[in-house]
């Protein structure tokens, strides 16, 4: 067993208001890279205008330290703590609120946030924010942020489908869900599908799929050939950039896949906007 090592929230919670920062004001180079790639290729007059409008956006962005985009989003956290960790200096969940709230006021971004669904009222402070928390080996705290809009959450989807529908049926899901998704997700898009595991489990992994680096395949062959169809098929929708026809509807499809029940074949898509907003420190 190694020796523990003590970590104090506050220092989880200073790395967590970086990487807001970061990520509301600076598009990941990998993504503007690509971006520009698409631009050169892009065979649609207006697809190729509105690409070469986000690469500026983001460059003023960068420059200016403005958002990326007006919809902040919401602030979904990931922990990866290590199991040789012991948290000091009070309750997790206490510092990561605190850590947002101090973020969205510093860097003058919107809060977007209601305290009821049905009530309306906004907490005026982006909190709470989405916290998953999972164990891992070693002695130490991997942060991982991303700022999620709700245009593109509104459209992601989950279904729970039978085995009999099989590859063709996820297929046809996740085409579906991105057309019928048109303009309102803001593509071109980063795709984070769930496979497998359960309800609760299958939307988890589509949203943690976005996390994943530009470039980066999945691990498994069958998940990796997946993501080749999908982007393929999903580009050839002619959707295009934010949905005024095109050849770039999505720059990256990632799949995570998990176990599941004999009779059940979960699947969830999880969209994301060209402001792919994330950012990752370790403490």
């Amino acid at each position: 067993m190694g020796d523990i090592r003590e970590i104090d929230v506050a220092r989880i919670g200073e790395a967590l208001v970086r990487c807001i920062e970061r990520a509301s004001f600076e598009l990941d180079r990998d993504e503007a890279d690509l971006l520009a790639g698409h631009a050169k290729r892009e065979r649609s007059c207006t697809g190729c205008a509105i690409l070469g409008q986000i690469l500026e956006n983001a460059a003023v962005a960068r420059a200016e330290r403005r958002p990326l985009c007006q919809d902040t989003g919401v602030a979904v956290v990931f922990l990866s703590i290590g199991q040789d960790v012991h948290l000091a200096g009070g309750p997790l969940d206490v510092a990561v609120n605190a850590a947002v709230r101090d973020a969205y006021a510093r860097f003058l971004l919107r809060k977007s946030i209601v305290a009821h669904p049905l009530a309306r009222r906004n907490t005026g402070d982006n909190t709470p924010a989405v916290l998953h928390v999972r164990i891992v080996p070693g002695d130490r705290v991997a942060v991982d942020f991303v700022e999620k809009g709700g245009g593109c959450e509104n459209m992601s989807r989950l279904a729970m489908l039978t085995p009999a529908d099989g590859r063709d049926g996820v297929v046809d899901f996740v085409l579906r869900t991105v057309r019928e998704s048109g303009g309102n997700a803001c593509p071109p898009l980063v795709v984070g599908v769930g496979l497998g595991g359960s309800f609760e489990r299958v939307a988890h992994l589509a949203k943690e799929a976005l996390l994943r680096p530009f470039g980066e395949p999945a691990a498994d062959p069958e998940d990796r050939a997946l993501e080749a169809e999908l982007l393929g098929k999903i580009n050839a929708t002619g959707l295009g950039p934010m949905g005024l026809g095109g050849d770039t509807t999505a720059l990256a499809v990632h799949v995570n896949s998990h176990p599941c029940h004999i009779a059940s074949l979960p699947v969830a898509v999880n969209l994301d906007c060209h402001s792919h907003r994330h950012a990752r420190e370790t403490v």
